[in-house]
């Protein structure tokens, strides 16, 4: 480290206040970030690190890109990679944990919340399982655009504060630039941080952080009889709700594995995600779902299941008596479909502009997304035209159709309903983080060093709802052939 870089150290402090550094010893292990060859900085939210009450605005260029690349670690940081284990497509595995991210420390936001802020690719930890610890540009490019507009669109979410490219090679099918990613989550505590412990029988260090848990994220249950069954019901409503916006934009996650399921719930995990174009349940983009487990479709149950799991790592806490610490996880876990159910059908009743609820609401909605299957209807632009119906401008939409006349019978059923077209375009998105342009943008930047269509991409998914000349190119489906082949990579 050079001196120049020591005064920098030495001046950058951000307002950190590390409670799971402080509170839980033993559940991680220290260590810095790796340093790296020469770090320019790709992106950085602006509005997001003021909202973190993080002065940037008086630091150069440079230190901005030595920060957020790991060479110059602010006072106050405490950084650190967690342990957490994982079912991974359905396989236990022991230990997983940080292997190439860091949890920097955490910072109370001008709103009073808690937050993490964490490296990406920011070098190998014990953790590490034999990979390099790196990550590439692009994949931490997609991780910013894609969670920047499932922000856009009011979908609770992990968020990207930085990517910070290294100047060094990664090394993955082929030679790509590297880059570490800064995220901004609620925590990083997981389903699979408390598989972590369970697994190993470590009742007394469960018990620690599922407390740490309901202290940061249900402080309400502290004083409750049963504050770990509260806990459980808790995430399995805040999965419910999530799972549900989801499917309602059209959302791949890809890689629903337990470690990738937040005990907050938040998205996180960008790696193999995508978008519906043509509306199928069956849809899988991603290449390492070779069996479709994480297929659009199978998002509901496969969120139960991994919520079955968090339920049998709390069964120790739940009551002495295990008979009845599996009824009342299997309680809490069994309420997961009729609140998904619930939050999906408000969603949807926002979506096709009901003014009340009725008791038809549901056959409806089904009856529509049966209509976009069968047609091959693009999911984003169906429902937005629709909108355009309702304000009585029935081309657009029946220019989606292969047999335009498949719509009628639905239609005259939906239009007795006296839909609103401007909740409608409230509740349906123009612009979504389409894959065919976020796959130019990540091949611009990566390939060509040449972040213009990424910006222009990203200010495009941060207005999902405005429907413009200059928002149309973005809101284009990619052409039929394109989306068959299309597949996604975990960036791994």
């Amino acid at each position: 480290m050079t001196a120049a870089t020591t005064l920098e150290t030495a001046a950058v402090a951000f307002p950190f206040d590390n409670s799971f550094a402080r509170e839980l010893p033993g559940f991680y292990v220290a260590r810095p970030p790796t340093p790296v060859r020469a770090p320019r900085l790709l992106f950085l939210n602006e509005p997001l690190a003021d909202e973190l009450r993080l002065n940037l605005a008086s630091l150069a260029v440079a230190t901005k890109a030595a920060i957020f690349a790991g060479n110059i670690v602010p006072a106050g940081a405490q950084p650190l990679a967690q342990a957490y284990a994982g079912h991974q497509f359905g396989g236990f595995v022991p230990q997983l944990g940080d292997g190439r991210a860091l949890l920097l420390g955490e910072i109370v936001d001008r709103h009073g919340r808690r937050r993490d802020i964490a490296f990406k690719g920011s070098g190998r930890t014990v953790f590490a399982r034999g990979g390099d610890g790196k990550a590439a540009v692009g994949p931490m490019l997609r991780e910013a655009l894609v969670s920047e507009s499932m922000h856009a669109l009011g979908i609770a979410t992990t968020r990207a504060l930085a990517v910070a490219a290294t100047g060094e090679d990664v090394q993955r099918e082929t030679v790509l630039p590297g880059a570490v990613l800064t995220r901004v989550a609620a925590s990083h505590l997981r389903v699979g941080t408390f598989q972590f412990y369970a697994a190993r029988g470590e009742i007394d260090l469960l018990r620690r952080l599922a407390l740490y848990t309901i202290a940061r994220h249900d402080p309400d249950l502290r004083d409750a009889g049963q504050p770990f069954l509260g806990l459980l019901r808790n995430v399995v409503a805040r999965q419910a709700a999530l799972i549900a916006q989801w499917m309602n934009v059209g959302f791949i996650h890809g890689v629903m594995n337990t470690d990738n399921m937040t005990i907050s719930g938040e998205t996180i995990d960008y790696g193999p995600c995508a978008f519906l174009e043509a509306y199928d349940p069956a849809t899988v983009f991603s290449s390492i779902d070779q069996r479709g487990r994480y297929a659009f479709g199978n998002q509901p149950p496969v969120a139960a299941w991994n919520l079955a799991r968090f339920a049998e790592t709390l069964l120790p806490l739940l009551s002495d008596n295990v008979d009845e610490a599996v009824a009342l996880a299997t309680e809490a876990v069994s309420a997961f479909s009729a609140q998904f159910e619930e939050h999906r059908l408000r969603g949807l009743r926002a979506k096709l502009g009901l003014r009340r609820a009725g008791p038809d609401d549901a056959a409806l909605a089904f009856d529509w997304l049966a209509l976009l299957h069968d047609q091959r209807v693009d999911f984003t632009l169906g429902w937005r035209r629709l909108a355009d119906a309702a304000s009585g401008n029935e081309a657009p939409l029946r220019a989606l159709f292969a047999d335009p006349r498949a719509l009628d019978p639905w239609l005259a059923r939906w239009r007795a309903n006296d839909a609103d077209p401007q909740a409608m375009r409230m509740a349906n998105p123009f612009v979504i983080a389409r894959n065919h342009r976020v796959e130019e943008a990540l091949a611009a930047a990566s390939d060509h060093a040449d972040l213009a269509p990424f910006e222009r991409l990203l200010a495009a998914v941060k207005q999902p709802y405005l429907e413009s000349a200059a928002q149309a190119p973005f809101a284009e489906p990619a052409p039929a052939a394109l989306t068959a082949c299309y597949r996604t990579f975990c960036g791994t």
